[in-house]
């Protein structure tokens, strides 16, 4: 009798053992199977929308047509799946807009023309290939056309008022030969010149009948993509929370018309540092600034406790929506 069960409880042990062996075996021959199906099953890239009207600057874009519409599809597209760049150059929007957009209203620039300066350097003092530097991209020689001052100690493209001034000119200029502001804004890649001698050889009179080599070409549906996408962020998939943006900081400004040999020391006297007073003044290049002409310059400083960052996001407003947008937070699970 022993006998007999001790031969059963051998018996199912080995069924125990072999049945352990062969579920291991097949689950070690599905992981990659299952991995694959959860991939399938889970990863999903969606098409975004393209909108059936648009207009820049108060002149409608031909949607209807369809290289136009697929212009802008392409544009739509890679900023949307572009995200950190999108997400990076938003935030920086809603503290560098609020300089921005007065600037455009005191010269009867249409709105529209911030988008521009996304398009041109992402709101980053960056310095391009082909020389151009500032939020507005401007080259050298242009800049100091719109009496931007540049040289070793001072390079007013860095200068978000005097830069957007400067661009507000060109603007004007453009639209004073021009008569129309989406060929103002193709200009501000091609150049008056480029513009004025496509349009003459192609004998048309409008942005969107120019065949343009392919960075003019996609200029002006880059800044056309960046407004939609900017205005409309949920419909592009991005639920920007206004409290995650860069937040405007409060600033005072002191005006000097002397030289001063020592910047570090003349930052000290205002309680910050040379970090700090370049960061907030980019514009200066050196550790002097020698002022023999006796022209103003006017420093923008922060105001005292400004530059804490939990102070200032107290003072951001905590939305129960998402930016730009209609939809309560607690609706998207």
């Amino acid at each position: 009798m022993k006998v007999k069960v001790r031969y059963i409880v051998v018996i199912v042990l080995l069924l125990v053992f072999a049945g352990a062996f062969i579920f291991a075996v097949i689950e070690k021959k599905n992981t990659t199977g299952d991995y694959r199906a959860l991939f399938a099953r889970n990863y999903r890239i969606l098409t975004p929308e393209i909108p059936s009207e648009m207009y820049f600057a108060g002149e409608k874009v031909p949607l209807n047509l369809f290289y136009i519409r697929e212009s802008l599809e392409r544009e739509i597209t890679a900023n949307t799946f572009m995200h950190s760049s999108t997400i990076m150059m938003f935030k920086r929007a809603y503290r560098w807009f609020p300089v921005i957009e007065p600037i455009l209203k005191k010269y009867n620039i249409p709105d529209d023309f911030k988008y521009l300066a996304l398009a041109e350097s992402n709101l980053v003092n960056n310095v391009s290939p082909s020389g151009a530097e500032g939020y507005w991209q401007f080259l050298k020689a242009t800049g100091k056309k719109y009496d931007l001052e540049i040289n070793d100690e001072v390079d007013e493209r860095y200068n978000l008022i005097k830069s957007t001034e400067a661009a507000c000119q060109y603007f004007l200029e453009g639209y004073d030969h021009f008569k129309n502001w989406t060929l103002v804004a193709a200009s501000y890649n091609r150049g008056f010149e480029g513009v004025e001698t496509a349009l003459e050889q192609q004998k048309v009179n409008n942005y969107y009948d120019l065949y343009l080599v392919d960075e003019a070409a996609r200029y002006v549906f880059r800044i056309l993509a960046l407004k939609q996408i900017y205005i409309y962020p949920v419909k592009y998939g991005l639920y920007l929370l206004e409290k995650d943006f860069n937040p405007p900081i409060p600033t005072y400004t002191v005006t000097i018309d002397t030289g001063i040999n020592d910047l570090s020391g003349f930052a000290i006297r205002f309680k910050i540092n040379y970090h700090i007073l370049r960061e907030f003044n980019p514009w200066i290049h050196r550790y002097s600034l020698p002022n023999k002409t006796g022209k103003s310059y006017t420093f923008i400083l922060p105001k005292e406790g400004s530059l804490n960052y939990n102070l200032l996001i107290k003072n951001m407003p905590d939305s129960k929506t998402f930016f730009h947008d209609t939809i309560q937070i607690n609706e998207v699970n």
